[in-house]
């Protein structure tokens, strides 16, 4: 069971990271080109995943080209999947985020019976539709004028998790039949360059993205750099945990499960104390009404992932 160890490791790490960049696209970024963060994330992703690399001693000759080059496609896929993921957070809270990304296990199955014919159990059919409804309740539950921006920010997280399922996807298949933690890790840290590169191509194509990271970093005095490191590095430490925990796992769909019907629990509970001791980090709406919908959301989540795995 050293998976689901791997797997509290990730959700930990995964909740404080959507934490701190819910904080940095609202204090610092103020909700415009919060995607222009991936420009601090191309050096610093390029040059972390070169050391790990020259850490763990790489050498090309001894890999498969053709591995290399998925690895590296999966971390372009990624890269492009936080993109939505960023303008999702630039229009919506943590707490609703968190319960619109736990699609993630309906994708992989679907995927799963799409390309590998996997089949579906009553029990997941229902598990559907019972997680489809938690997003639901809270656009419908909301204000009217509102529904918009939070239809647009499911569209978003949607978009955010079936790029990087397909990624993980890609990622996953070259080790099916092989756990070797030392390859493991070269993998990954290629994977965060390939991200990393990518970031940077985006960087350059997009100049308007660029001078704003660059009036933000002014307007704050550099400040932004810390938390856009600490984001940065507790994302990296997910990405390893998540990504061991997908190849150790039984099953990828079942690696996933067990991460989402735990972290929109810490998420909802996280986000409530955060926002009581520290308003500017957790920044979260705590009338009754809200608290209850997402509590109820969450539940429906849980349930629905749990029954996934039957």
């Amino acid at each position: 069971m050293s998976w689901l160890i791997l797997v509290a490791i990730a959700v930990l790490f995964d909740v404080f990271r959507i934490f701190t960049d819910n904080y940095i696209s609202d204090v610092h970024f103020n909700g415009r080109e919060v995607a222009s963060q991936k420009m601090f994330s191309a050096y610093g992703k390029t040059i972390v995943s070169a050391i790990i690399l020259a850490i763990a001693g790489f050498n090309l000759t001894t890999f498969d080209l053709s591995i290399v080059g998925f690895m590296l496609l999966a971390g372009v896929l990624l890269s492009i999947a936080e993109i939505p993921y960023y303008l999702a957070l630039g229009i919506e809270d943590s707490t609703d985020l968190g319960i619109f990304i736990q699609l993630a296990p309906i994708l992989y199955l679907i995927l799963g019976w799409f390309f590998l014919g996997d089949t579906f159990s009553p029990f997941q059919l229902v598990a559907i539709a019972i997680i489809l409804i938690a997003p639901l309740m809270i656009v419908f539950t909301s204000r009217k004028r509102s529904r918009k921006v939070k239809l647009h920010a499911i569209f978003l997280a949607f978009l955010y998790v079936l790029i990087s399922v397909i990624g993980n996807l890609i990622f996953v298949s070259t080790n099916a039949d092989n756990f070797d933690t030392h390859l493991l890790v070269e993998e990954i840290a290629l994977t965060i360059l390939g991200t990393g590169i990518t970031d940077g191509i985006i960087m350059l194509i997009l100049p308007k993205w660029r001078l704003r990271y660059r009036h933000v970093v002014k307007k704050s005095k550099g400040k932004v750099r810390i938390p856009l490191a600490t984001s940065m590095f507790v994302g990296i430490i997910k990405s390893f945990a998540y990504r061991a925990a997908l190849v150790a796992a039984p099953a990828v769909a079942l690696a996933s499960a067990a991460s989402d019907s735990v972290e929109p629990i810490v998420i909802f509970f996280m986000g409530v104390v955060l926002t009581l001791i520290w308003p500017n980090f957790g920044r979260e709406k705590l009338n009754k009404k809200t608290v209850l919908v997402h509590l109820i959301a969450t539940v429906l989540v849980v349930i629905g992932i749990a029954l996934m795995q039957f």
